[in-house]
């Protein structure tokens, strides 16, 4: 073009350089020649350059929706970490949107953990030492819950310079393979702990590698060096006690032909210090070639030592145990107690002879029942059951005895027994059921209730004797200080029973103090109390009654004495009594002077003439009541 310029401007300049007329006519033909090419040229320039922008815009096109359209995550991101441009899928991986994440930098997404690995990155990137990366890191998303992801991608650079403009980025969430990984891991880390704090060892044979390999426990179980015994797959099989050897050959012979599923048996193995430990070893074979021939095959071996120890402890313990357990029963049956067994549940367990002789029930049909309907114990006053049930937590070493109970059996009949319940109780601590031991008390109680009656009343006339009486005194003067109320004390002394005596003898005195002690008894009330105090004097309490009250029933008890009648061999007594009242109060003293003021009222009413009643007076001096004391002592 600039040829056919300059070839018109020397046409139009021609007169004034004087080219000839053919000169002229070649310039024009030659810048029309030029004009043509440069427009063709032109042409041809304009259409690469059309193209060109074509092949950009259908490459970034396909930049784009590759981009838009990745399942995984796509970010572009400036050397300052910020992110120019990201597609859906990684905005989706954090749970922003497109135009929120890109507002951030990578540095505000990534865990604070990871971001020192991010940033060398970076830097290496920047300085040219490297021009791609691949890495794990973890993301935050947006509610700030981590997630592991997989990075690859490059850096972009500038052509002419080689210096670096932005960095482009593939981001795969891994997530889950990483907490896959991370339960597999824990897995396998339970698995070997289980495996060493179980002292299990694991065994492999793998025919094509060449033989057996065992676990760091297996050979540390044997005292061998890790690898030690590695090789050779039979050398395990010289190392079994020789009394086990044919046991376990059958034990694998059996599992390799498919008889059994499993591959176990117990032995004895050869310690590198020579000694022999116990060892289960399990296993199974997992693959065999076309002929059937083994080929691989694990299993586990555990050292037993201690079980089979403990196993033979037990085994001498049961001996022992079924020694004592058969002298028991046998003591049991020969013993003369009664016995019973209950378990936890209160079911009897075990009866002796003697138990099925008290109780009315045989042993064979009592097993396995409810204690409560073999065994039926109550009070023998209130007739209330005695329960026999499980003791609390606290009182688990108690044994509960009882000297006071009835048994009741089937038929309706008693007896007095004496039983001891005592729990059962396991090395834990825990309830397991009741032994209760009795015996037949009948006789023994009757002898008690004779002899605690004879304690207590007089033998000949059946009434209260002194000791009991005075013990019901000091109550009832403890009562009247603790609670008030007033009773009245009588002294009682018979007139003329000498000469009962001197003329009849003992005997008939005898009689005649039954009969007395019979008609003081029936003219009180059943509340009021008699007793002998010795001899011939008596003593009477009327419970609750006011003096004016006691004078009239004293007069009946004198009226009742005379006209007993009284004969003996034909020749009649005439018997009286004199009584001497005084009231028992909280401000009368203690009960030796209470008895000594009416034992002084008595004899003045036998100094008035016998067949009387005296009350003493209700105020004493000191004095008096010393003098009264002295008296009735003497």
């Amino acid at each position: 073009m600039t040829a056919g310029i300059v070839a018109v401007a020397a046409s139009i300049l021609s007169p004034s350089i004087q080219l000839s007329v053919e000169a002229l006519r070649f310039c024009l033909q030659l810048s029309t020649a030029a004009i043509g090419a440069s427009l063709f040229l032109f042409a041809l320039f304009i259409r690469r350059i059309a193209d060109d922008h074509r092949q950009i815009a259908e490459s970034e096109q396909r930049f784009r929706r590759a981009m838009e359209d990745s399942a995984i995550g796509v970010a572009i991101v400036g050397l300052d970490g910020r992110i120019v441009q990201t597609n859906p899928a990684f905005a989706a991986m954090l749970g922003y949107s497109r135009t929120e994440i890109e507002a951030l930098t990578f540095f505000q997404i990534t865990h604070p953990d990871d971001l020192q690995l991010g940033r060398e990155t970076m830097v290496a990137l920047k300085e040219g030492k490297i021009d791609s990366f691949h890495f794990e890191k973890r993301y935050l998303k947006k509610d700030g819950t981590p997630v592991w992801a997989q990075l690859a991608g490059s850096v972009i650079r500038e052509e002419e310079t080689g210096r670096p403009l932005y960095l482009v980025s593939q981001i795969e969430d891994i997530d889950a393979r990483k907490q896959a990984e991370a339960r597999i891991a824990e897995a396998e880390t339970r698995w070997n702990f289980a495996l060493t704090s179980a002292g299990q060892g694991v065994w492999s044979l793998d025919m094509r590698k060449g033989g057996t390999t065992y676990s760091e426990t297996w050979v540390r179980m044997l005292g061998y060096d890790d690898g030690e015994l590695d090789g050779d797959p039979d050398r395990w099989l010289t190392m079994i006690h020789p009394d086990d050897r044919e046991r376990v050959a059958e034990a694998e012979r059996a599992h390799l032909a498919d008889e059994t599923a499993f591959f176990e048996a117990e032995f004895r193995m050869r310690h590198k210090d020579g000694r022999w430990i116990w060892i289960l070893d399990r296993g199974k074979a997992i693959e065999r070639d076309g002929e059937g021939r083994l080929i691989r095959a694990i299993g586990s071996l555990t050292d037993i030592t201690e079980r089979k120890q403990a196993e033979e402890r037990l085994k001498v313990s049961a001996a022992m145990l079924a020694d004592e357990k058969e002298r028991l029963r046998v003591t049991l049956q020969s013993i003369g107690d009664a016995v019973i067994c209950t378990d936890a549940a209160n079911r009897i367990t075990f009866m002796n002879p003697v138990a099925e002789k008290l109780t009315g029930v045989a042993a064979g049909e009592a097993l396995g029942n409810v204690l409560c309907h073999v065994y039926w114990p109550v009070d023998e006053e209130t007739g209330q059951r005695i329960g026999l049930t499980r003791p609390s937590a606290g009182d688990r070493q108690h044994c509960d005895q009882n000297t006071r109970a009835v048994l009741i059996r089937r038929d309706d009949t008693r007896c007095s027994i004496r039983q001891m319940v005592s729990p059962i109780m396991n090395d834990r601590n825990e309830f397991c059921g009741l032994v209760i031991v009795f015996q037949d008390f009948t006789d023994a109680r009757a002898l008690q209730r004779q002899l605690a009656y004879a304690a207590a009343h007089d033998a000949l006339t059946g009434l209260a004797n002194r000791s009991s009486f005075m013990r019901t005194m000091e109550e009832l003067v403890d009562q009247c200080r603790l609670n008030g109320g007033e009773h009245q004390f009588m002294f009682v002394d018979l007139d003329h029973f000498k000469t009962v005596n001197d003329t009849g003898g003992h005997a008939a005195g005898d009689a005649l103090l039954k009969r007395i002690a019979a008609a003081i008894r029936n003219v009180l009330g059943p509340e009021d109390i008699v007793a002998r105090l010795g001899g011939d004097e008596f003593a009477v309490i009327l419970k609750n009654g006011a003096t004016a009250q006691a004078a009239i029933a004293a007069r009946s008890i004198i009226d009742a004495i005379r006209n007993l009648n009284f004969s003996w061999d034909g020749r009649p007594h005439s018997i009286g009594a004199s009584i001497g009242l005084a009231p028992i109060r909280a401000d009368h003293g203690e009960v030796d002077e209470i008895i000594a003021r009416a034992d002084a009222a008595c004899y003045a009413a036998k100094a008035a003439g016998r067949g009387c009643v005296s009350a003493a007076p209700d105020e004493v001096s000191k004095e008096e009541a010393t003098s009264l004391l002295l008296a009735a002592a003497s």
